[in-house]
């Protein structure tokens, strides 16, 4: 555990050094809301609960995407990773710690949207929906963060980041997350969605905030997402470790 904390501290401390990665992290979300929630969806209170929602779960894939998808391409070719992965500790404190430091950038991208929210829209919730939406945004971002690493562990760094750039914005697209609530989604994403893990995550996010009940179809496409991601990360993960130390 103590070594876990080391790495986390190093990744943080790492992040922080580049101040451009932590605002840019938030800056999308945030825009996002002040262009598409605050004047559309602003003044009535369900609606901007929803959409609000709806750019925590951007926020969540923007974060883990990133994050792990081009950091762990680009520190694959860095001379300090094969040396690390040399070392006896092994392999768990290292992958623990970076997990650790994307759910704390994760929770950072997350407050420009919830202060934007609060200040500035009729968005409401309730004590026990917020805990409820915490414990949501952890649950949601398993995905996002298999997704990253299967990209970070599959492909090169200038691969990695087109790649993540077209998965990230076709599946936050395709998932509806930049219409606002379930209310105001067009049908053909209506018909797309469920089977996109994007979808499935926001509905888990209006369900944590609101009155509104997830789609079975969805749900269980989710977790066929995160099964799928799993595997193809640690195939990666194995792979990239079998072809540099074998």
């Amino acid at each position: 555990m103590q070594l876990t904390l080391v790495h986390t501290r190093y990744q943080l401390l790492e992040t922080l050094r580049i101040p451009i990665a932590v605002i840019g992290s938030a800056f999308f979300p945030a825009a996002s809301m002040l262009f598409f929630v605050v004047p559309f969806a602003g003044g009535d209170p369900v609606v901007a609960t929803y959409a609000t929602a709806s750019m925590v779960t951007f926020a969540v894939m923007s974060a883990n995407i990133f994050q792990y998808g081009i950091g762990v391409a680009e520190d694959r070719q860095q001379p300090w990773d094969p040396y690390m992965r040399t070392l006896p500790a092994g392999a768990f404190p290292r992958f623990a710690g970076r997990i650790l430091a994307g759910l704390a950038m994760t929770f950072l991208s997350l407050f420009p949207v919830v202060v934007i929210a609060a200040v500035l829209t009729e968005a409401r919730i309730t004590p026990l929906a917020l805990l409820a939406a915490l414990g949501t945004v952890l649950v949601i971002s398993v995905p996002f963060t298999l997704m990253g690493l299967a990209i970070g562990y599959s492909l090169p760094s200038k691969a990695a980041i087109a790649v993540a750039q077209i998965v990230f914005f076709s599946f936050a697209f395709g998932g509806g997350l930049f219409f606002g609530g379930p209310e105001q989604t067009p049908s053909f994403i209506e018909t797309v969605g469920p089977y996109l893990p994007t979808r499935g995550a926001v509905e888990l996010m209006w369900g944590a905030v609101g009155d509104y009940s997830a789609r079975p179809t969805s749900i269980v496409m989710l977790g066929v997402w995160i099964v799928v991601l799993a595997g193809i990360a640690v195939w990666a993960f194995r792979r990239d470790e079998g072809r540099r130390f074998s």
